[in-house]
């Protein structure tokens, strides 16, 4: 990985969903804008606050797809994630950090 670069692979819960009711939402439903979550597989050298195994938030709608070894990959940058959830903060934080 080079510079600020984050490789993710997306989350298997991100296709369909059910909502409270529990009806199945299928995975090319429109909504409004939605984020997705996905776990960091590789970091480029110039990342300051992610590492791999962390779980990134960003827009499905910016990002950039590419597949390795027949894997499905999301390439983004640093400044294009929302947010971090991280079980490597101490015990006292929530462990998401925007």
């Amino acid at each position: 990985m080079l510079h600020d670069r984050v490789l993710v692979s997306v989350d298997a819960e991100s296709g369909e969903r059910r909502s409270s009711a529990g009806i199945l939402i299928p995975a090319t439903a429109q909504m409004g804008k939605r984020l997705a979550w996905a776990r960091v597989v590789a970091v480029g050298q110039h990342v300051r606050t992610i590492v791999v195994g962390d779980r990134v938030l960003f827009d499905p709608e910016d990002r950039a797809e590419v597949e390795v070894r027949a894997e499905a990959y999301i390439l983004l940058r640093e400044r294009d994630i929302h947010a971090v959830a991280s079980e490597r903060l101490e015990d006292d934080q929530t462990g998401l950090y925007l």
